[in-house]
């Protein structure tokens, strides 16, 4: 019988400010949506199993399109397996929002497609069940 925790989704949005960007173009760092798969499996861990739980590892981790400042990140977590005390979970980092500056300094889209920027799999662990 499969656990009923098994395609539990959580979806966090975050905007990216100025002050991360690091490279030319507004660039940040591919560490940034990885900090993001980080938050958003600490509340798949609260939903699923009322811990905060642990990072154990990455695989996979495909960064597959520029994150830059001014971006609107949406960043879905999805649980794909789960054992006794892991739990195996998919990320993707889509951009959803870019910032306009070729129109002016504080412009902004909502994109009709999103852009994915980032994906991988994680694997968290949360203490045994009491």
């Amino acid at each position: 019988m499969s656990d009923p925790r098994v395609g539990t989704t959580v979806t966090h949005r975050r905007y990216v400010p100025y002050s991360h960007a690091h490279y030319a173009g507004n660039l940040v760092d591919g560490a940034y949506s990885l900090g993001l798969f980080g938050d958003v499996a600490t509340e798949v861990c609260i939903r699923t199993d009322g811990d905060e739980g642990l990072f154990a590892s990455y695989s996979d981790v495909q960064f597959k399109a520029p994150v830059r400042a001014g971006d609107l990140l949406e960043i879905v977590a999805e649980v794909v397996a789960m054992g006794t005390r892991s739990r195996t979970i998919s990320f993707e980092a889509r951009v959803v929002g870019r910032g306009r500056p070729d129109t002016s300094e504080s412009a902004a889209e909502i994109l009709a497609d999103p852009i994915v920027a980032t994906t991988a799999t994680g694997v968290v662990v949360v203490p045994p069940a009491h």
